[in-house]
């Protein structure tokens, strides 16, 4: 945890994002590192989570990060909780919390709140449309023998 703690100021004294980092532990070993980079790389996805996970997997030649911890200087938001989900690692260890996050003005609950609502309730409008067309690669991806599975 110090690590992450240790990324999150350095990252920000670097001016590369937010205060937030992140590292990803397997067998005792650091094997992906990450700070927020939200605003040096104009990406909104650059959480300190997202890019710890992008390294870590790069390194293990891998898009999952089987039997390994994640230790992040604040609790995931959304976005970053889906990604570790997606990578599916053994345990997560987080610092500061989301109030502690809102306080610091990085107020996700606005997320949290719309995650409940129905897709007609939320506050970006979104509309179904093109699945006639779309489903039928589903269907292909179904038959296809060849696909990795994940």
């Amino acid at each position: 945890m110090h690590e992450a703690i240790e990324l999150s100021k350095k990252g920000m004294a670097d001016k590369e994002g937010g205060p937030f980092g992140c590292v990803i532990v397997k067998d005792e070993i650091i094997i992906g590192r990450g700070n927020n980079k939200v605003t040096s790389t104009n990406d909104p996805t650059a959480h300190a989570e997202v890019v710890a996970i992008r390294d870590a997997c790069k390194n293990l030649n891998s898009f999952q990060l089987e039997g390994c911890e994640i230790y992040t200087s604040c609790e995931p938001c959304p976005m970053c909780l889906g990604a570790i989900y997606w990578a599916r690692p053994k345990a997560i260890y987080f610092a500061n919390n989301r109030e502690d996050a809102a306080a610091a003005g990085f107020d996700d609950s606005m997320l949290y709140d719309e995650m409940k609502c129905s897709i007609a309730e939320r506050k970006i409008p979104i509309t179904a449309l093109g699945r006639t067309e779309a489903i039928k690669v589903f269907e292909a991806w179904k038959l296809n023998e060849d696909k990795i599975k994940y």
